[in-house]
């Protein structure tokens, strides 16, 4: 096999000595454009996963490897002046020039073929001559450009600045050091790679670089004026560039990573945000699977089809954690005003990698200070801390979401409701919501949907709320009110969601009449008087559920229901006082409140449900959703549950492992407005990292309630505490242990005798 890689960073190198090395019958030869010694960065860390992959892979390039690495386990955050340290993190660093020299003499010992300062063919020419063509040609990659129609990339650029320098000393700790100066926030992340060298990066948002004035500076102006700003950091010492400059980081995802027997890898592929570490890392993995699948597969295809399999998962799970990190220090300005412990909790859990169980285990110490700055009495997790919103205190800060569950007759809701909440209150939650009560027969989304337009229908939901109180004193139970606009007249979920009935449709209305989805049956434009009658609905069935006994009521105006469909620009194209500008298209929706808040006892409160986004081009932007949760502040709620899209069919969602709390993050922090996260929180630990690092107040979660009724009775159990936060049901508290189970392990053998 013919091997051509382009690029000689320590991706490409590594690849080149790994296919080399693994079959020494193959020709490799690797083209770089630049010298040998060029390079840019100073440091490199890698993970002890990525060492040890290198350990098992080639010892050679390991031990070379490890005669140079600098180690250290804490990290310094210095924020306002105050220094707080964590410890047990677990670092390894070297020089970049290090590794590339390492990386050169062990491909030179197996036979590659180096070709420094010489531009390489074009891929296509390449991929005529080589059997394997490895793009490591970095973030922009001319190769990927080449082949766009079939890797079809998507390059996102982002909001800071940066600029990479270096320091002739070692930080004795990985240092985030925070600037607050007149122009602006600035941050420093320093590491050391060498024992009389770190690294040294600048970042700060775009509008604070040219504030400040780096726009006119050229390359030493810009070294001096980072040594100054930083100079307590520094110890008043100087940096140093290697033809440094500033750039905005960009974030390159390929929907494929091969064309042909074209293959990308590294940056060339996918990038992951400097601060979390993962560049080199990535591309070193990279070379390693890639290597691994050739020698495992029969063929060539077969092969780059099982590394991207392979690869593309781990490197989107690495890609969402550095973009939660690289919003973090983009908003960093959001959080300057939290104590120092928490700013440094937070700053620690920013990409979600790292978690409040995870860094009990690194640092107990730091975490328990963090605790008891946060209010938490001692063995008491932060999620087991009460709550108060207006006259209700939840004992805990957790939240069953409300779920459809598309099981009412005539809207009335039966022994399913009873059991089905029931079982949850019964589970330790502090607060459980029902699903969405329609206000009216023509706003249900289904014909299973629970409504609150008849006084059967309010006896039924007593009857619960009654059960949830004196069965479970201490869990509030909610209710949530909604009308489907455009979205109603449908099937049962499983039965075809969001797919019109086959017979015994009613008429549909929405700001607009616009139709939810191709087939879909098209509302009318409401009229004003329409917009009166329904709200008068919301009021009448407020005033139902008050005298049902909910203690809290939520007013649904998300995933493009009918309030939500006034908010978005993108389902509200009205041109009257209702449509237009957000102001406008807030009015109905803010009439709808006040007219609830005014029949809903004063002592209990009311929250929001809103679509922070409807990820689609045009529609509700997080800016939009902070100035919504504004409004409604003002006029009275008392919290915000900030979920996301369900709006438009076109959306595009970056799911992943709680990816709508940045935006209840942002509300919280703008608004100043106590917030619900909802959105893939599916474990205790993610609701103690949440709401201790202040990203939250309450956290709402579904389907775990699903799986586990009990959910927050196990949290509470799994985690020792036994306080009031986590009350068992009497008849339960025999099963407040977790059960014994069978042993699992067998005797060691202690002898060994010769027959």
């Amino acid at each position: 096999m013919k091997v051509a890689v382009i690029g000689g960073g320590p991706g490409g190198l590594y690849a080149a000595a790994l296919l080399k090395r693994l079959d020494p019958t193959r020709e490799v030869t690797v083209w770089e454009r630049n010298a040998p010694d060029d390079t840019f960065g100073f440091g490199v860390v890698l993970s002890d996963e990525t060492l040890g992959g290198i350990e098992h892979a080639d010892p050679t390039v390991y031990e070379a490897l490890r005669e140079h690495f600098v180690r250290w386990d804490d990290i310094d955050i210095v924020h306002r002046g105050v220094r707080h340290t964590s410890g047990g993190h677990g670092f390894a660093a070297l020089g970049r020039k290090r590794l590339l020299q390492i990386l050169h003499e062990r491909c030179r010992s197996l036979g590659v073929e180096l070709r420094f300062r010489t531009e390489a063919p074009s891929s296509a020419l390449l991929a005529e001559a080589y059997d394997l063509v490895v793009a490591a040609d970095g973030v922009h990659s001319a190769t990927r450009e080449a082949c766009a129609d079939v890797f079809r990339p998507r390059v996102t650029s982002h909001r800071c600045r940066y600029i990479w320098l270096a320091a002739d000393f070692a930080f004795d700790a990985f240092r985030f050091e925070i600037a607050e100066t007149e122009h602006g926030v600035m941050q420093l992340h320093g590491y050391p790679y060498a024992a009389d060298a770190s690294t040294v990066i600048v970042e700060m948002r775009e509008e604070v670089w040219r504030a400040a004035g780096f726009q006119d500076l050229d390359e030493q102006g810009s070294i001096e004026r980072c040594a100054k700003l930083f100079a307590d950091a520094l110890g008043g010492r100087p940096l140093r560039s290697n033809n440094s400059a500033w750039t905005t980081f960009r974030t390159v995802v390929n929907e494929r990573w091969s064309c042909g027997n074209v293959v990308l890898l590294g940056d060339a592929a996918h990038t992951a945000h400097f601060s979390i570490g993962s560049g080199t890392k990535l591309a070193v993995e990279d070379a390693l699977a890639l290597a691994a699948c050739l020698q495992e597969q029969d063929g060539l295809d077969q092969a780059l089809t099982a590394y991207e399999e392979e690869r593309k998962p781990v490197v989107a799970s690495t890609q969402r954690a550095a973009r939660a990190s690289l919003e973090w220090f983009e908003n960093l300005g959001l959080y300057l005003h939290q104590p120092p412990r928490q700013f440094a909790f937070n700053l620690l859990t920013r990409s979600r990698r790292v978690t409040h169980g995870n860094l009990r285990l690194r640092d107990a110490r730091f975490t328990d200070a963090v605790e008891r700055e946060f209010g938490c009495r001692p063995g008491t997790p932060p999620m087991f801390t009460p709550f108060r919103l207006r006259g209700l205190t939840l004992r805990n800060r957790v939240v069953v979401s409300p779920m459809d569950m598309y099981s009412a007759v005539d809207g009335v809701p039966g022994d399913f409701h009873l059991v089905h909440l029931g079982a949850r209150a019964l589970g330790g939650a502090g607060l459980v919501m029902t699903e969405m009560v329609c206000v009216s027969p023509e706003g249900r989304i289904t014909p299973g949907c629970a409504g609150l337009w008849t006084g059967r229908q309010a006896g039924a939901w007593k009857r619960i709320a009654d059960f949830v109180h004196r069965q479970t004193p201490g869990t509030a139970v909610g209710v949530q009110l909604g009308h489907s606009g455009r979205k109603g007249s449908t099937r049962l979920m499983w039965e075809g969601m969001d797919e019109p009935l086959p017979d015994g449709n009613w008429p549909l209305m929405a700001a607009s009449p616009l139709p939810y989805k191709p087939g879909s049956q098209a509302p009318r434009q409401l009229s004003r008087a329409q917009l009166t009658d329904i709200r008068e609905e919301f009021t009448a069935a407020a005033w139902r559920a008050a005298r049902a006994g909910f203690d809290l009521l939520e007013l649904h105006c998300a995933h493009g229901y009918l309030l939500s469909g006034f908010l978005s620009p993108l389902t509200n194209h009205r041109t009257d006082a209702y449509g237009g500008s957000l102001e406008k298209r807030l009015r109905f929706p803010l009439e709808v409140f006040d007219a609830v808040r005014a029949v809903w006892p004063g002592e209990r409160p009311m929250t929001v449900r809103i679509s922070a986004t409807d990820w689609a081009e045009g529609g509700t932007s997080a800016e939009d959703a902070v100035a919504i949760a504004r409004a409604f502040a003002a006029h009275g709620a008392d919290a915000i549950d900030v979920s996301t899209g369900q709006v438009v069919t076109e959306e595009r969602p970056e799911f992943g492992r709680s990816y709508q709390t940045p935006f209840a993050d942002r509300i919280r922090h703008e608004a100043g407005v106590p917030v619900i996260a909802v959105g893939a929180i599916s474990s205790w630990d993610d609701v103690n990292s949440l709401i201790l690092a202040g990203r939250t107040d309450l956290c709402a979660l579904a389907r775990p309630h699903l799986y586990d009724p009990h959910w927050t009775l196990h949290a509470a159990a799994e985690q020792g505490y036994t306080g009031p936060g986590a009350v068992w049901p009497a008849p339960y508290r025999a099963g407040s242990r977790r059960p014994q189970t069978g042993r699992t392990d067998a005797p060691k053998p202690r002898l060994s005798l010769d027959g």
